[in-house]
């Protein structure tokens, strides 16, 4: 039997118990239910928020970084005050304090093979509000593998996307894609962008799910995926079946454990040669003394026009291929991104081409900015 309300919980609950659907009976089984969030960035927070609010009565946060000031325009978590703290840390007070009846248990650690049983086994649902395909191809397996209902959430610039993968309700991640898009296909929202309050609308429909889950109330998204466009502010949705051939739900599984997701979805930059790369503080030596080299900007128009390096030709990763003629072949050449990793795929393909003098720029703009040029706005 799940514990009974107290008297406090009965006053801040009201509004539920109202609702025939929920009740004082469906109060206790939220709190006696358990979400794990999984990313407590742009969708995580304002999930974590509802959820914690809506008396669930125990929270996991699954999340390795730390609060960047660039975070603040959508991640509603946090404050300016907060810049440099672990996000599980603020989150677990912010949480508390807005109700103290709910268990948050923190996990600052990146999720693996090797730890995603474990972190997962302990909650009744998982809410996926991860920014990367490993990540997401891992929480997918896992829960599957585990029988854990995973309530999926993506966004990109003015658009989101929200479903459940149960088991034995309907189709899984993989199902809907069976693969990871190549490295670099797919910006992320730190290369594309992303509108504030996008992940506000995409996170508080995940935490609508999660909680129907726990109720056992209304017609969940297993089977369905909803397209919210915020330009139009409009909802689509798409019917997704379970799909026979599908490695890990299908009727001849091949996935039947966890897998080395990094591997799987190329995450990372490729390995150079050695001399390949280059310092911030080497290239400014090479300025400084005047040597003859191009530097070569390959992120999207809308960063390069944010801040760029003086002096850099902009060709994007995606255009390079067919614009390998920009590329001067006369003289030695640095490449440089936001952080690093698309232009490490940049040189490895000049590199390929023949352009042997082609050179990566460690940690982009961002080490050129933190290095060189504290002045340059990002």
């Amino acid at each position: 039997m799940p514990e009974p309300l107290s008297r406090d919980e009965i006053a801040r609950y009201s509004r539920h118990l109202l609702l025939p659907e929920v009740s004082a009976a469906g109060q206790a089984r939220l709190k006696a239910g358990s979400v794990l969030v999984v990313g407590a960035g742009g969708l995580g927070s304002p999930a974590a928020l509802y959820l914690a609010a809506a008396g669930v009565g125990r929270i996991g946060l699954a999340d390795f970084d730390a609060v960047d000031v660039s975070n603040l325009q959508r991640q509603v978590l946090y404050d300016t005050n907060d810049v440099g703290r672990l996000k599980v840390d603020v989150a677990r007070e912010r949480l508390t304090a807005l109700n103290p009846h709910v268990d948050i248990a923190v996990f600052p650690e990146r999720l693996a093979r090797e730890n995603a049983r474990n972190v997962f086994a302990g909650f009744d649902v998982v809410l996926d509000g991860t920014d990367n395909f490993a990540t997401r191809y891992l929480t997918n397996d896992a829960c599957f593998l585990l029988g854990k209902p995973n309530v999926y959430g993506s966004i990109y610039r003015f658009e989101g996307q929200v479903s459940v993968f149960q088991r034995g309700k309907g189709p899984c991640y993989r199902c809907l894609y069976p693969s990871p898009p190549e490295p670099g296909l797919v910006p992320s929202c730190a290369e594309g962008g992303v509108l504030g309050v996008l992940p506000g609308v995409v996170g508080a429909l995940q935490a609508t799910e999660a909680l129907k889950l726990l109720l056992g109330i209304g017609r969940s998204l297993a089977g369905r995926l909803l397209l919210y466009d915020a330009l139009a502010l409009s909802f689509r949705e798409i019917a997704v079946p379970r799909d026979p051939a599908c490695p890990l739900c299908g009727d001849r599984p091949s996935i039947t454990d966890l897998v080395d997701y990094d591997v799987l979805c190329g995450a990372g930059a490729p390995i150079l040669p050695e001399g390949a790369e280059m310092t911030p503080a080497g290239v400014r030596a090479w300025q400084e003394k005047g040597d003859a080299f191009q530097l070569l900007d390959v992120r999207e128009p809308a960063e390069a026009a944010i801040a760029a390096i003086q002096g850099s030709v902009l060709v994007p990763l995606g255009s390079l291929p067919a614009r390998l003629h920009e590329v001067d072949r006369s003289r030695p050449v640095v490449v440089y991104c936001r952080s690093g990793a698309r232009s490490a795929r940049a040189v490895a393909l000049l590199r390929g081409a023949g352009l042997s003098r082609t050179y990566n720029l460690a940690g982009g703009i961002l080490a050129w900015a933190r290095d060189v040029d504290p002045g340059l706005s990002l």
